[in-house]
């Protein structure tokens, strides 16, 4: 089967579950067909092992695997390395050049596995449009336009004139002049000011070597690993010019060099922030990057699963967009021990995805997208685990909207983490005494008949406090700690104690689709902190 006739193929038959139809856009026929998007970080098959894969190198079998666990996606994204180095056969940045850079001028001995895999003619894209061709899903670049991971690691290589394996010469050459501020330890100001043209064109050139080189279906610029890319110097209004060009400038390179490899038109995503406040300070607005060729728009929170209308506000701000949910290993983190990557994580579970993508279809979603979903595996540290393998059986699921309705419902607020790009999260409050707060929570239309539970969570203990609690405007009743308001495999995974919880029957008949309204009162005690709260319907 030639490449085009396989892209063609392959988005028919992704067009067998029914979704809510797209608006057609001038030069586009129809919206892309993908439901689900699955995101590969790469860095997983390194760091979130099986026992049996965490002392072996870096090999084309072991993306193949990644590739094909994942079954039941429409689309496999897949991030070679944090962008500043081509993890693929590069002429603009070939790794033995880097590696003779590294030995030759600096003395830095020795190669990461990375490296290795690339010097023996490893090519990580290659792999990808082979696996996704063998498992019958597109395959999609994703690609990191400021990652400010590792940066703590780069200020100390810079402070001893020495860089490190990962550090690309393009960093360490113009980390003086193009960097945001003067803390480069500090992931917002270690990263370069995409004011500088310079900074956005090594960008661009490595994308198109990419696309120019490799049969893609599409490319995803990902703004979010990391959300900081203009120093506070650039205006509002010059970063959406910036960002609208840079993507304009893509649109085009990507429309020729699909043409050059006679290739069907590429789908082009952009992963922003669902919360549409923070937006603006990244330069991005939906409707000038759809009008700029963006096909489709991917809504993350970061870090985390979350649930709210950001869907149907991006619908209402861009309508011709094909929207999607992003979808994560968590919804909720709690304080790093020693670093990042060694913080307590509550696991999303499989009824959390589902109620997740199904408020999502009905607020006019395309899709949903995952991320981050092999780190239910080990990673970095055994203080957080119990570890378990990821829930893949979810991933077919999750574009059945006939299968997700029938699903009992997990509805949730979280506090997350203290993320700036969580700027408008309603948690973690502080409820103090007779001061009642009301908080909004989306439920989905298929309403259940089945009565539940409703839980309120604090990082303190609480038991000793009298919380009233009304949801649409009935009280509630208290009843004893409930660990597993519906079965899930994460038992001791930092599932909170029973002094930090308070519960409370949840009727059926009090629940009505859309936005409800839930009041929480502090009668005894001086106060609460909430830090999330969820509402279970069986």
């Amino acid at each position: 089967m030639n490449r085009r006739r396989f892209f063609e193929s392959a988005a028919a038959g992704m067009t067998v579950v029914a979704a809510p139809p797209l608006l057609a856009r001038a030069g586009v026929a129809k919206g892309p067909p993908f439901r689900t998007l699955y995101s590969n970080d790469t860095t997983h098959l390194l760091s979130c092992l099986r026992p049996e894969h965490r002392d072996v190198e870096f090999t084309d079998e072991l993306l193949k695997n990644s590739i094909t666990e994942a079954a039941g996606v429409d689309a496999h994204f897949l991030q070679p390395g944090l962008g500043w180095m081509p993890w693929w056969q590069s002429k603009i940045y070939p790794a033995a050049e880097h590696h003779d850079w590294l030995s030759g001028k600096h003395g830095v001995q020795g190669v990461q596995k990375i490296g290795r895999y690339l010097l023996k003619g490893g090519d990580m894209l290659e792999t990808l449009v082979t696996g996704c061709r063998e498992s019958g899903v597109a395959p999609f670049l994703s690609f990191r336009l400021n990652d400010g991971h590792h940066v703590r690691e780069l200020a100390k290589a810079l402070e001893r004139r020495k860089p490190t394996p990962n550090m690309a010469r393009h960093y360490w050459d113009n980390y003086e002049h193009f960097r945001i501020g003067r803390d480069v330890s500090n992931w917002d100001e270690g990263v370069f000011d995409w004011a500088i043209p310079e900074v956005r064109d090594y960008k661009f050139a490595l994308i198109e070597e990419a696309c120019a080189n490799y049969d893609l279906a599409g490319l995803e610029l990902d703004f979010l690993r990391h959300w900081v890319r203009f120093g506070p110097g650039t205006k509002r209004e010059d970063r959406v010019a910036i960002t609208t060009e840079f993507v304009r400038r893509i649109r085009a390179m990507l429309d020729r060099t699909a043409t050059a490899r006679g290739l069907p038109r590429r789908w082009l995503c952009a992963r922003v922030p669902a919360i549409a406040s923070v937006r603006p300070e990244q330069g991005i607005q939906l409707q000038a990057l759809a009008k700029a060729g963006v096909d489709m728009v991917n809504l993350s929170y970061s870090y985390f699963t979350w649930q709210d209308r950001s869907v149907a506000q991006a619908r209402e701000e861009a309508p011709d967009l094909a929207v999607y949910a992003e979808m994560t290993h968590t919804t909720m983190t709690g304080k790093a021990s020693a670093g990042s990557g060694t913080q307590p994580f509550l696991r999303t579970t499989d009824q959390q995805f589902y109620t997740t993508a199904q408020l999502a279809f009905e607020q006019g979603a395309q899709g949903v997208s995952l991320f981050n979903f092999p780190y239910y595996r080990y990673h970095v540290t055994d203080t957080i685990g119990p570890f378990h393998e990821p829930p893949f059986h979810v991933l077919p699921k999750l574009k059945d909207r006939a299968f997700l309705e029938r699903q009992p419902h997990w509805h949730f607020l979280s506090s997350g983490r203290k993320d700036r790009v969580l700027g408008e999260r309603r948690l973690p409050a502080i409820l103090n005494r007779n001061q009642p707060q009301t908080f909004p929570m989306e439920m989905t239309s298929a309403l259940r008949t089945r009565d539940g539970v409703l839980r309120l969570r604090s990082d303190e203990v609480i038991a000793d406090r009298e919380i009233g609690v009304n949801f649409n405007g009935k009280g509630l009743e208290p009843i004893a700690f409930v660990e597993k308001p519906l079965p899930h495999p994460y038992a001791g995974a930092w599932l909170g104690t029973p002094a930090e919880h308070a519960c409370y029957a949840l009727p059926a008949s009090a629940v009505k689709p859309g936005t409800n309204r839930l009041e929480i009162c502090v009668k005894r005690g001086l106060r609460v902190r909430l830090t999330y709260l969820d509402a279970v319907l069986p």
